[in-house]
């Protein structure tokens, strides 16, 4: 059996290599960092989480849940490390970036039949190879992919929020509670603002300076990862109704709702650092400093990380590519992860295993059976690779994707509970067919970790 090549140690890249390692395929993992850095890294760990530490909802009548759940089924080594190196963020998972990155980059270099290549490459490997190199594939080599499709890219930025140190944070002006009192109070801690004090702040942001001096257009931006600074462009109202939403919280100092309320979630697992939730932006870093200092409790705040802006680029996949995102004129070459559209972080993990399962197959002389439509990871590589897919731009998993079910369900919490439980079925057949082919050697009874069980049926949706 030839060596598979897997170009990037991302979340795609990183269980790509895992998954074909474990069925005893040799790999060599490629990876230019730390030697050769991208705009948003600052190490050569694999798996480096540049923007939110969260990995969504762990709410199993949830399109994010679900996916989680579905990966497990499928044996996926990061999130089981995600979920070994969560940290509180009420019924979302959440990582020490640190740990998570470690545990992954360990569980990697024990395999015997794992090569770790540090190195960059310019030009796309003769097969089999799988390209998840991620959004910020280096020009060099986003060259030769141009070249080879014969299609054109797509580009839009990507933000990513600052980071303040714990002990920098005034308690005295912020409160600890998670929405609605999900999860313990602890997981998030909360900035009110009143009306006065949010309109000043809505003020300085907009017309604070931006790192780039032109306005971007809104369609460059992905609308989940819009900066804060765009979002306030918008309207007066745009933030409090938007990642400043203040429902489902109450400041014990007023025994009221706020105005609006910026969220602060524990980066690691000692709390000693804090995420902006929500605040991507592409302000200078000065005015990031004084700006948020603006934001109750924020006053002298120490900036671990200053938020930043960089490129993202991926391939229009539904006219590129095959239906495991492969290269038609060369199928043992497949992309994986960002680059192919799948965005947030366990979609691009769900894709680096279907790579990595597509490839074992294709070496194996088997045919891999496609990934049901009714669950969530089959229905978005169905939306990304299909020729019907029109303007297509980077999506999440979402109910919107997913077939419709065979009766109609008026109830919100319950049609999304119904698409939940109808997923688990199909993923448990699945994994069931990719045991008998062969595929897959572990046990048909799908293994949930306690942190995942607690959610599946029931809570409050949150796809």
């Amino acid at each position: 059996m030839p060596k598979v090549k897997v170009i990037g140690a991302g979340l795609a890249g990183s269980e790509a290599a895992y998954q074909l390692a474990k069925r005893g395929v040799d790999v060599e993992l490629y990876e230019m960092r730390p030697g050769k850095m991208t705009p948003a890294h600052s190490t050569g760990a694999f798996a480096e989480l540049v923007c939110s530490n969260s990995l969504k909802s762990l709410d199993g009548a949830s399109a994010a849940g679900t996916l989680k759940f579905e990966l497990l089924a499928l044996d996926s080594l990061l999130i089981g490390e995600a979920i070994r190196a969560s940290v509180p963020a009420g019924k979302a998972l959440a990582v020490d970036r640190e740990a998570f990155s470690k545990g992954v980059t360990d569980a990697i270099a024990s395999l015997p039949n794992v090569t770790v290549v540090e190195e960059e490459l310019e030009e796309i490997p003769d097969g089999p190879a799988i390209i998840a190199t991620g959004p910020l594939t280096s020009d060099a080599l986003a060259g030769s992919i141009r070249r080879e499709l014969g299609s054109d890219f797509l580009s839009f930025y990507d933000a990513a929020a600052p980071i303040v140190a714990a002990g920098s944070i005034d308690r005295s002006r912020t409160f600890a509670q998670s929405r609605y009192d999900k999860g313990e109070g602890a997981d998030y801690l909360n900035a009110p603002f009143d009306k006065d004090s949010y309109e000043r702040f809505v003020d300085e942001l907009v017309a604070a300076e931006r790192v780039v001096a032109r306005d971007f257009e809104r369609k460059e931006l992905f609308s989940a990862c819009q900066p804060v600074e765009e979002i306030a462009r918008t309207g007066m109202d745009a933030l409090r109704y938007g990642p400043l939403k203040p429902v489902g919280l109450t400041d014990p100092s007023t025994g009221r709702r706020p105005w609006a309320a910026v969220q602060l979630r524990a980066e690691n697992a000692e709390c000693t650092a804090y995420n902006l939730v929500g605040f991507q932006t592409n302000l200078r870093f000065a005015e990031q400093e004084r700006v948020f200092r603006m934001i109750p409790g924020l006053e002298d705040a120490e900036f671990e990380r200053f938020g930043v802006m960089h490129r993202n680029t991926f391939i229009d996949s539904p006219r590129a590519l095959g239906s495991t995102f492969e290269i038609p004129a060369k199928p043992s070459i497949r992309f994986a992860g960002q680059i192919t559209g799948t965005e947030g972080y366990c979609e691009a993990i769900a894709s680096g295993l279907m790579a990595a399962l597509a490839t074992y197959a294709q070496l194996e002389g088997k045919e891999l059976p496609a990934l049901p439509r009714e669950t969530f990871s089959g229905s978005l590589m169905a939306y990304a690779t299909s020729p019907e897919t029109e303007r297509y731009q980077p999506m999440h998993v979402n109910c919107g994707l997913m077939p419709q079910l065979e009766c109609r369900i008026k109830s919100k919490r319950e049609r999304y509970a119904a698409y939940s439980l109808r997923a688990r079925e199909a993923i448990a057949a699945y994994r069931g067919r990719l045991i008998e082919l062969g595929l897959m050697e572990s046990p048909a009874e799908i293994a949930i970790p306690e942190a995942l069980a607690l959610y599946i049926g029931g809570g409050e949706p949150n796809a």
